[in-house]
C-alpha cells in the first residue's frame, strides 16, 4: 500500500495513504482528544438525523430536517499553511503535509469546543477540588443532588477528557434538565440527563452492528437528543449487545451488573459460571452459521466428553445466561449436545500427542476425573495406566446414571476417544485388593492421581433400615446399570431431594413400580436437585412430598409397611449450614418398598493406617491449587475430594491435576490448546424483526406413555432447524470484547523514590499512588505534598509510580491551622477531634 511522509509535532511520521491526521498520530502513539469519534465508527460528522426518538414515553421529534452532524471538535489541529484548526478526525493526509497537536491556540479551542457539551452535562464533578478519590458518599449539602457525581467518577472518558483539556472558565453552571432515568429493561440503564449528543450509541447500533433500534435528532432547541424508535427497545428492536453502553463515553448507558476491572467475567456470564470454561459464545455463533462440527472442536479444547456433558451437565451456564434476563436463557447444553451428535472426527485433525517424556502415571478409577486427567496427561507425552474396579470404565457415568438420561453408546463413544491417545487400561484392579500405592511406585510409576469417586451411598441410622425392602439409592442405581433383575414392589418411596434421588424415583418407574412418591427435608424451591430434573420427574408421574423428614421404617412381620415422617421446619440454619430442625407433628406413609437416596460416600479402604495422605470429612485433603495430596507424588480430585461436584467438576479437576503432574513432571504445566482455529468474529449482527421475543425452543423428548417400558433416552436432542433458531437467540455478550476503545489522555509517572518526591514542592495538593502495573493504590488530598510523599513511602511497600497536581484546597488561614496541627499531632485533623480548630 501507497505511504505518505508527514510530520506531526516534530516526528516524522509514515502513514498509509488514506489516512486521517487522527489514525496517523494515534499509529506513533500521539494523543489527540476525541469524544464523538470512536475507532470502530464511522465519524460524527454528516450523520442524519431520524423523524422522531424516544426517550421512555418522552416523544422528541426532529426539527432541523436539513441539518447532520458536526462532531465534538475536540480533535482540532493545525496544519502549516491553513488559516483555521481542521477537525484531525476526518482530515486525510497529504504528502509533506507538517501537523501540530498541541499550541496555545489549539488549547483554548478546544476548551471553547468543550463548552456546549458541558453545559448540557452535569459537571460539578470535573471542577470539585475533591474528585479524585470522592468516595460519592459526603458530597457538600450546597451540591443539588442531581449535579452530584454519577457512579462513572473515575471510569468517566468525558470526565478524564475534560481533565486534560481543561475547562474555560466560560463554561455556564449545567441548567437541570429532568429528563428519564430508564431502569427497567435488561441489562443496562439509560440516564438521558448524562447524554451529551455524542451520537457514539446510534453509530454502533446503525452501522457496527446494523440493526438501528436507536436514532437521534435536533430538538427545538437545536441540541442532539438520543433514543429509542419505538417507547420500549424491546419494540425497536433492540438486540441487547450492548455495543451502545461499550462506546458511551459518560454515564448515560451503563450496566447494571459490570464491575470495573472484571469485564470479560462479567460481560461473558456463561463462561464465567462454567467450571470448564468453555467458550460458549464462540459455539453457539459456530452452530449459528451451520457449523455444528466447528462448535463441537471449540468445546472439545476444554472438555474431552461433549456429548455426555450436552446430556447431564448441570448448566450453570444456563443460569447465568444473560438472554434470560431478556425472556428466557438460551439452551447452551442442548446446543452442545447437538453440536457433539454431529462430530464427523474434525476436531481430530488437530489433536496432538507430544514426544514420549518416559514418565510413567497411573491413573486410579476411571470416572470422569480420572479418564480426563488420563487424557491430558497422555497429550503430553507421558505414558498413562488407568486402573478401575469395575469392568468397565466410566465410574458414575456409567454405574450411576441411568441410560434414559445417558445412552450407553454415547458414553462408550467418548471413552474410547480417550483410550484410543494410547493409554493402557486396566480393568478389574481395585486398590487395595489388587495393588498399593507403594507398589505402583515399585513398578516405576513416577505419580498417581486418585479419582476413585463417590461410589457409595451415604449411609443413616434409622430403625428398621436392615429390612430387605429398605435399598440404598446408589446401589440399585449400579445393580440396574449392570444389568442385575432388581425386585421392585408396587408402592415405592424414595427418600431425598438431590438429582441421585431424581434418577432412582424415575428408574424404579421403570423397573415395574406402579406409585412412586419422593420425600425430602427441604421445601421445593430448597431442593438440591435441578428444576428441570425434577419437572421431568412430576411429568412421569412421581409424587412429591417436601418438608418432611424419615423418622423409622414401619414393619410386620419382617416386611416393611410404611414409615414414619417428621416434619421439618427448617433445613438451614442461620448462617446456612445444613442443621435440620423438626416439629412435633408425624404421620405415617404406608408403602411396599424404601429405597434412601441422601447422597454419596468414598471407600477410602484402600488407605492404610498412618498413611501420609490426609482425610476429613470422609475426603482426601489436597492442596487447593495442585491437588497433591500429603503423600509427594500423589494427586487427587473429582469427588473422592469434593463431594458438592458434578461430572464438569470432576472433568475440571482432571485437568487440573493433569497440569500440576505434567509441571511436577518437568513439563510446561499449559494443556491448552486449539482444536479449531479462528479469528476475532465479526461485529455485524443485523436487524431481526421481534428478536427480544423468540422462545426457547423446547427439546424433543419421548412420549410420557413410551417411558417407563424401558431405558429408551429421553430427550431426543434438537434437528438442524430447531438447532440453529435457538443459536440465533444468543445475544453474543462476548463481541463487545472485541471492540476498540480510545486511548486514554496521557499520564506523566514518576518512579516512586525519595530522589523523585524531593523535588516536589511543600504546598497544597492530590497525590495518586500506582503499582508496578500502573493500576491505582491510593488517591490523597494534602496540604503538603511532599512531606505526605514521603510518609506514604514508609508505609506503602507495593507503591511504584506516583503522580501529582497542585490545587488549593484550603484558605490560608485554613492551611496554616492544618500545618500547626499537623506538628502537633502528626496526622491531619479529623471532624471529631476535640481540638480541631478548622472542622
Amino acid at each position: 500500500m501507497k505511504t505518505l511522509n508527514i510530520t506531526i509535532d516534530g516526528q516524522a511520521v509514515e502513514a498509509v495513504s488514506g489516512s486521517t491526521i487522527l489514525e496517523a498520530a494515534r499509529s506513533v502513539g500521539i494523543y489527540i482528544p476525541v469524544l464523538c469519534y470512536h475507532p470502530d465508527l464511522p465519524q460524527a460528522k454528516g450523520g442524519k438525523p431520524t423523524e422522531v426518538i424516544y426517550q421512555g414515553g418522552r416523544k422528541v421529534e426532529n426539527s432541523l430536517h436539513e441539518k447532520s452532524a458536526t462532531g465534538c471538535g475536540l480533535c482540532v489541529v493545525e496544519i502549516e499553511g491553513e488559516k483555521e484548526p481542521v477537525f484531525s478526525c476526518s482530515t486525510e493526509i497529504v504528502e509533506g503535509m507538517i501537523v501540530v497537536t498541541d499550541s496555545e491556540r489549539i488549547r483554548k479551542k478546544r476548551q471553547q469546543n468543550l463548552i456546549p457539551i458541558l453545559a448540557r452535562h452535569p459537571h460539578t464533578c470535573l471542577t470539585c477540588s475533591e474528585q479524585e478519590g470522592c468516595s460519592r458518599t459526603q458530597c457538600s449539602s450546597n451540591v443539588p443532588e442531581n449535579e452530584r457525581c454519577c457512579p462513572q467518577l473515575g471510569h468517566c472518558e468525558l470526565q478524564d477528557i475534560a481533565n486534560y483539556v481543561g475547562i474555560s472558565p466560560d463554561t455556564p453552571r449545567w441548567t437541570p434538565t429532568d429528563l428519564p432515568v430508564l431502569k427497567s429493561e435488561p441489562l443496562f440503564l439509560r440516564d438521558y440527563n448524562l447524554c451529551v449528543g455524542c451520537t457514539r450509541c446510534v453509530r454502533a447500533c446503525r452501522d457496527l452492528k446494523g440493526i438501528e433500534a436507536i436514532g437521534f435528532v435536533y430538538d427545538a432547541k437545536g441540541l442532539v437528543q438520543v433514543g429509542s424508535l419505538a417507547p420500549t427497545l424491546k419494540e425497536s428492536g433492540c438486540k441487547f449487545c450492548t455495543a451502545c453502553v461499550e462506546v458511551c463515553p459518560t454515564g448515560a448507558l451503563t450496566d447494571k451488573s459490570l464491575i470495573p476491572g472484571k469485564e470479560k467475567e462479567d460481560l461473558v456470564a456463561c463462561m464465567k459460571a462454567c467450571p470448564a470454561n468453555v467458550d460458549v459464545p464462540t459455539y453457539l455463533r459456530l452452530i449459528s452459521q451451520g457449523k455444528p462440527e466447528e462448535a463441537n472442536a471449540v468445546i472439545r479444547e476444554k472438555v474431552p466428553f461433549p456429548g455426555i456433558l450436552g446430556r447431564v451437565c448441570i448448566r450453570p451456564c444456563e443460569e447465568a445466561c444473560r438472554r434470560g434476563e431478556v425472556n428466557e436463557a438460551v439452551s447452551i447444553c442442548g446446543l452442545k449436545r447437538y453440536a457433539a451428535d454431529a462430530d464427523q472426527g474434525l476436531w481430530k485433525k488437530n489433536v496432538r500427542v507430544k514426544e514420549e517424556t518416559g514418565k510413567k502415571v497411573a491413573v486410579v478409577g476411571a470416572g470422569p476425573s480420572g479418564l480426563s486427567a488420563a487424557f491430558y496427561l497422555r497429550k503430553q507425552g507421558h505414558s498413562v495406566t488407568v486402573f478401575e474396579a469395575r469392568s468397565r470404565a466410566g465410574g458414575m457415568m456409567r454405574y450411576g446414571i441411568p441410560r434414559y438420561r445417558l445412552p450407553e453408546d454415547v458414553l462408550d463413544r467418548e471413552i474410547s476417544e480417550v483410550f484410543e491417545l494410547g493409554i493402557d487400561f486396566k480393568p478389574n484392579y481395585r486398590m487395595g485388593r489388587d495393588f498399593t500405592l507403594e507398589g505402583l511406585r515399585d513398578d516405576g510409576f513416577d505419580v498417581v492421581f486418585i479419582g476413585v469417586g463417590a461410589q457409595l451411598s451415604r449411609q443413616i441410622a434409622l430403625e428398621g433400615v436392615e429390612l430387605q425392602d429398605v435399598l440404598w439409592g446408589v446401589d440399585f442405581l449400579s445393580k440396574v446399570a449392570e444389568g442385575e433383575r432388581v425386585r421392585i414392589k408396587e408402592k415405592v418411596i424414595v427418600v431425598g431431594g438431590g438429582s441421585v434421588a431424581l434418577d432412582v424415583a424415575r428408574t424404579a418407574l421403570r423397573c415395574g413400580a406402579q406409585e412412586v412418591t419422593m420425600v425430602c427435608l427441604e421445601k421445593r424451591d430448597e431442593m438440591p436437585a435441578q428444576k428441570w430434573q425434577i419437572e421431568e420427574a412430576l411429568q412421569e408421574g412421581v409424587k412429591l412430598i417436601t418438608s418432611w423428614g424419615t423418622g423409622r421404617v414401619l414393619s410386620e412381620n419382617g416386611e416393611v409397611k410404611g414409615v414414619e415422617l417428621i416434619h421439618c421446619v427448617s433445613v438451614f440454619d442461620d448462617q446456612g449450614i445444613f442443621n435440620p430442625t423438626f416439629s412435633e407433628k408425624r404421620k405415617m406413609m404406608y408403602t411396599d418398598q424404601i429405597i434412601l437416596a441422601i447422597g454419596q460416600a468414598v471407600d477410602l479402604s484402600f488407605l492404610e493406617e498412618g498413611s501420609a495422605i490426609s482425610v476429613k470429612g470422609g475426603l482426601i485433603v489436597v492442596d487447593e491449587k495442585t491437588l497433591e495430596t500429603g503423600m509427594r507424588g500423589v494427586y487427587a480430585g473429582g469427588d473422592v475430594t469434593s463431594l458438592a461436584g458434578s461430572i464438569v467438576h470432576a472433568v475440571v479437576a482432571g485437568r487440573k491435576a493433569a497440569s500440576s503432574i505434567d509441571k511436577a513432571l518437568g513439563g510446561t504445566g499449559n494443556i491448552e490448546e486449539v482444536l479449531f482455529e479462528r479469528d476475532a468474529p465479526g461485529q455485524y449482527l443485523g436487524r431481526d424483526e421481534g428478536f427480544c421475543s423468540w422462545p426457547r425452543e423446547k427439546m424433543p423428548e419421548l412420549e410420557l406413555k413410551d417411558r417407563h417400558g424401558g431405558f429408551q433416552e429421553v430427550c431426543l436432542g434438537f434437528n438442524n432447524d430447531q438447532a440453529l433458531k435457538e443459536a440465533k437467540r444468543c445475544l453474543q455478550c462476548d463481541l463487545r470484547l472485541y471492540m476498540s476503545s480510545d486511548p486514554s489522555p496521557p499520564q506523566k509517572l514518576s518512579v516512586f523514590n525519595r530522589e523523585n518526591i524531593s523535588q516536589v514542592a511543600e504546598e497544597e495538593g492530590v497525590f495518586k499512588l500506582y503499582d508496578k502495573g500502573q493500576n491505582v493504590l491510593a488517591i490523597k488530598g494534602t496540604p503538603d505534598l511532599r512531606q505526605e510523599l514521603l510518609r506514604a513511602l514508609d508505609e506503602n511497600e507495593k507503591a511504584a509510580w506516583f503522580d501529582f497536581e497542585p490545587d488549593k484546597m484550603y484558605s490560608k488561614r485554613e492551611s496554616e491551622l492544618i500545618q500547626k496541627y499537623i506538628q502537633q499531632h502528626g496526622r491531619m485533623p479529623g471532624h471529631n477531634d476535640p481540638d480541631n480548630d478548622l472542622f
